[in-house]
This record gives structure tokens, C-alpha cells and sequence, in this order.
């Protein structure tokens, strides 16, 4: 089950405040989220109670951004566990919820491995749930910790790519503090730009067709001061047409092994448009997106979402007129492409960024070399 409180909008919450957060109050563990559905008109707290609230909570985009996916799966194992659901099906709903984003199905894989060697070692289902929450919040310290290190290498590359500083940088979707256990990761290297006074103008990708961008990325950054101006997705190649884009950072939800990233859908056309215009396109991530049992961008899956959400707006609070339960801005019957992501083919990606360092040339050999080096567990075994 799930209910939700409202906040006001009035009360905000500053920057840098987790979108997620475990709770035990008296009737039972729950998992809180922030609701990234009703954003920025007002801040509603999403609590759930149990795995397949949280499984709705994904799907329909109330938590999301694949860091933030794989720290919310290794919790709704540990809320399974804790309030004595089948952990098993739970871990298999819960890693199946979204297709695409690879670090789900590995937050919830830790915390289902902490809880079963727990049991195997001989501890009571208790002690099982305690150590798959052990694990879930491992995992979340990680990502914040990645989180810091993203920023500092990718404001490094961005230094030495782009020398004296004034940076002016294009971002798609939302890869804030809305979608990490910490500040980020493309957005976390912008904002250290900003910090050290070297970011000129971030510009903003609206993202359609959700508007990820217009909605999450420009309360982040009104949020943290930063100098922001919001476009939509087709005047994109007008900015670089006019030499106003210095460097593109994006995130990105599984990255396969040859280098090939999967990213919010508008991802590749700015790619191209960057390569034209010779400028970098960086992608930041951390580890856990690498996916090395996936070998290419072709197998990759990509997420189908419904139509509705092209052919409709959703607007909050406002009447609902099409059937998806938005504004119909399209002819009844309208048929709707809506790939939730596209695939970057590595000759495209200028660097791809994570908490060990910086890959360039992209090349499945120098990203299976870091991946090496960093000592994790990589593997991708689903529950």
C-alpha cells in the first residue's frame, strides 16, 4: 500500500536532500519517496509499505534515474524482508519493473544476496531482513560517495577539454540529486563547475516527453543558484548552429560493454549534432551502470512507455480530458512512438565518467580495464 502526504509548497526542501529515505515508525518500516510526479508545482511524500507500492512508484515515475532505481530496489527487498513478504517475488518484481535502467536490477541482486547469506549462515528471517537493509544502505552510502567522485573527475576533464573556464553546458533530462543517493552525476559536474565559478550558462533540455528537464533539472538548478536557461528539445541544433554549447553532459541508464550508452530518448540526435559541431559529448555515470553482460548498444532493451504520455499532457491539478488521464493535445486514436530511451554508439561519446575515473577513447577494452581496476563486482545476474 502507498498514501501520500502533501508538503506544502511553500515548505522547501533544500538542495542536496535525498529523494529517498528508510523510516520506522512504530507501525512498521516504510520506504519514502519523494513523488517526482508532482514536481516543482508542489512536494508530496509517496510512502510505501511494501514492494509492489514501490514497483507502482517506479513505473509511473515517482522514483526514478538509474542510480536512484538501483538504491530504491535494494531497499524494497530489505521493506519485503522486514515485513515478512515472499522476498524472492518481490526481488523478481521489483527487478522487472523497469527494463532499461540496469543498476535496478542490481540494487535489488545485493540486498536479495545479503539476505540469503544470511539465512545460509544459519540467521533466523530477521536477521536476514536486517542485513539486506545493511546492504540497501551500503549501497546508498556508495552512490553518494560516487557521486562526489563523478563530480571531481568530470570537472576535471571539462578543465582540460575546455581550458579558462566560462563553461556552457547542454544537459538532458534529470541527473540531480533526484536521482542519486548524492548530488548526481552530469548535473552533480555541473553544479561543481558552478561551485568553483567556471560555469557560464547550463542550458537545459526540456525533455520531452515528460520534461524531465523543464520540470526536475530547473528546480535543481534554481534550487542551487545556478545560471540556467530552459529550452525546448528541437532548438537544440540552433544553440550549437550558434557556437553557444561548449560541452553536452549527460547520464545514462545501462551502458553496454562496448561503450554504447542507453540514455532518456533525445540523447543520440544531441550526440550527432555534437560531433558535427565539435563538441565533447561526455557521458557520467557510475560503475554500477556498466553493464558487461550486455555486448552492445543493439542489446540494449529499450523501454516502450504508453502513448498517452505523447498524446496528453499531464498537468497537475488540472481536468483530465484523454484517456491516460492528461490534457489530450492529439486527435482521438492518435498512435504514439514513445521509446522511454536511445542508444549513443561509443564512436559518438567524446568520455564517459565514473567515480574511478575518466574512458577516453570509449573502447569496451578500456571500459572493461576500469572496470577491472575498481574491483567490484560487475556482475549482472538478475534475482
Amino acid at each position: 500500500m502507498a498514501d501520500q502526504y502533501a508538503r506544502s509548497g511553500e515548505d522547501k526542501r533544500p538542495a542536496g536532500i535525498p529523494a529517498i529515505r528508510w523510516q520506522e515508525p512504530p507501525e512498521g518500516p516504510v520506504l519514502v519517496l519523494l513523488d517526482q510526479t508532482r514536481l516543482p508545482a508542489e512536494e508530496v511524500e509517496l510512502v510505501c509499505t511494501d514492494a509492489s507500492a514501490l514497483v507502482e512508484a517506479i513505473r509511473s515515475l515517482a522514483v526514478r534515474g538509474a542510480p536512484l532505481l538501483g538504491i530504491a530496489g535494494a531497499y524494497g527487498v530489505a521493506l519485503a524482508a522486514a515485513r515478512g513478504f515472499d522476498v524472492d517475488e518481490a526481488a523478481t518484481a521489483l527487478a522487472g519493473a523497469r527494463p532499461t535502467a540496469v543498476n535496478l536490477s542490481v540494487g535489488v541482486r545485493r540486498a536479495r544476496s545479503a539476505y540469503l547469506a544470511e539465512l545460509a549462515g544459519g540467521g533466523d528471517p530477521g536477521q536476514g531482513a536486517r542485513a539486506a537493509l545493511a546492504a540497501a544502505r551500503q549501497l546508498h552510502r556508495e552512490d553518494a560517495e560516487a557521486s562526489t567522485r563523478m563530480a571531481r573527475h568530470g570537472l576535471a576533464l571539462l578543465d582540460e577539454l575546455l581550458p579558462g573556464g566560462g563553461h556552457r553546458i547542454l544537459t538532458h533530462c534529470n541527473t540531480g540529486s533526484l536521482v542519486s543517493g548524492g548530488e548526481g552525476t552530469a548535473f552533480a559536474v555541473a553544479l561543481a563547475a558552478h561551485r568553483a565559478g567556471r560555469l557560464r550558462r547550463l542550458w537545459v533540455d526540456e525533455t520531452r516527453p515528460l520534461l524531465q528537464g523543464a520540470r526536475l533539472t530547473a528546480y535543481e538548478a534554481a534550487r542551487n543558484g545556478m545560471a540556467y536557461t530552459l529550452l525546448t528539445d528541437n532548438a537544440a541544433g540552433s544553440l550549437f548552429a550558434a557556437g553557444e554549447v561548449d560541452a553536452v553532459l549527460i547520464g545514462a541508464d545501462r551502458i553496454a560493454a562496448d561503450g554504447a550508452v542507453a540514455n532518456k530518448v533525445g540523447s543520440y540526435p544531441l550526440a550527432v549534432l555534437a560531433r558535427y559541431h565539435h563538441v565533447p559529448f561526455i557521458v557520467v555515470a557510475p560503475l554500477t551502470t556498466v553493464d558487461p553482460d550486455t555486448a552492445d548498444g543493439a542489446s540494449i532493451e529499450v523501454e516502450q512507455r504508453a502513448g498517452s504520455e505523447v498524446t496528453e499532457f499531464a498537468v497537475p491539478q488540472a481536468p483530465a480530458t484523454g484517456a491516460g488521464g492528461g490534457i489530450a493535445v492529439a486527435p482521438l486514436g492518435t498512435q504514439a512512438y514513445n521509446p522511454a530511451f536511445d542508444v549513443t554508439p561509443p564512436e559518438l561519446v567524446t568520455a564517459i565518467v565514473t567515480e574511478e575515473g575518466a574512458v577516453s577513447p570509449v573502447t569496451g577494452g578500456a571500459l572493461a580495464e576500469l572496470c577491472a581496476r575498481s574491483g567490484q563486482d560487475q556482475g549482472r545476474s538478475r534475482p
